[in-house]
């Protein structure tokens, strides 16, 4: 039975080698600057954080931040910070009702380092949605407000779906998973519960890159690929020539095929 840090690392594999998977890297279609190998690299570079994330050796906070040191040591920039954020209190709660409680206790501490982490990504934020990442005293401000890291998810909530998984219970991450096992098996599976997802979610990864009307016509475009109206490689495409991206719904599928691998799903059929 594999244990929760290969279970991490296979959900992170699966899900950037399947395909075809609209507007994302996968194993078909790199970006110019982001590559696969990119991605399976920050795969491996990460798993001595999930060690420590299943003995519970080090805040939440500070895993954060320590993963992404680790998996920002290639020129492929980010590629899995909302994944970090989802993955690691699920390791350490050892699933999803321990999570929940985890980052209900997060502290001031773990906010800190949070911003300390955010600040070394390229992930891109709305203006005026968030304390701005690169003022040197946004930490100071962070301490004044007394935030902790469930505050500061608190606050990015209303404009970030990955956010919203720490204060909803983890309810994306779920249905992935249950739509992981309503689909079957293997990468047929992660495209499908990644295009339903996609057809029924407004990713905010895309709102914060090209605006809600785009993210809803994406939405629209999923939905009738899975009507059968639209032709997923077409959309595929487009996506890709577009610069359409569903990054944040890429990061909730990894964490529900971890929580789909720890409850049996078969993803080698």
């Amino acid at each position: 039975m594999m244990s929760p840090v290969e279970r991490a690392q296979l959900a992170m594999v699966l899900e950037v080698c399947a395909y075809p998977k609209p507007g994302n890297v996968d194993r078909c279609h790199d970006y110019a600057d982001t590559r696969l190998e990119h991605f399976l690299a920050s795969t491996l570079f990460a798993r001595p954080v999930f060690e420590k994330a299943q003995r519970q050796r080090d805040p939440i906070g500070a895993l954060i931040h320590e993963a992404v040191e680790r998996t920002n040591v290639h020129s492929g920039g980010n590629t899995h910070f909302g994944a970090f954020l989802l993955l690691i209190p699920l390791i350490m709660g050892d699933g999803i009702e321990g999570a929940k409680r985890l980052v209900r206790e997060t502290t001031v501490d773990d906010a800190v380092e949070f911003y300390r982490a955010f600040g070394k990504t390229d992930v891109r934020v709305l203006s005026g949605d968030e304390i701005d990442v690169s003022d040197p005293l946004a930490t100071e401000e962070i301490r004044r407000r007394r935030m902790t890291l469930y505050d500061v998810m608190l606050h990015s909530a209303p404009n970030d779906m990955v956010a919203r998984e720490w204060l909803n219970g983890f309810t994306l991450c779920r249905r992935g998973a249950d739509l992981l096992v309503a689909h079957g098996c293997g990468r047929q599976a992660i495209v499908a519960a990644f295009l339903f997802l996609l057809s029924t979610e407004p990713d905010t990864f895309i709102i914060k890159k090209h605006g809600t009307d785009i993210a809803r016509v994406v939405m629209e475009h999923a939905m009738q690929v899975r009507e059968g109206i639209r032709d997923i490689e077409q959309f595929d495409d487009e996506c890709i020539q577009n610069g359409i991206n569903p990054g944040s719904i890429a990061d909730i599928i990894i964490a529900s095929i971890y929580i789909a691998l720890g409850e049996g799903w078969q993803w080698d059929c």
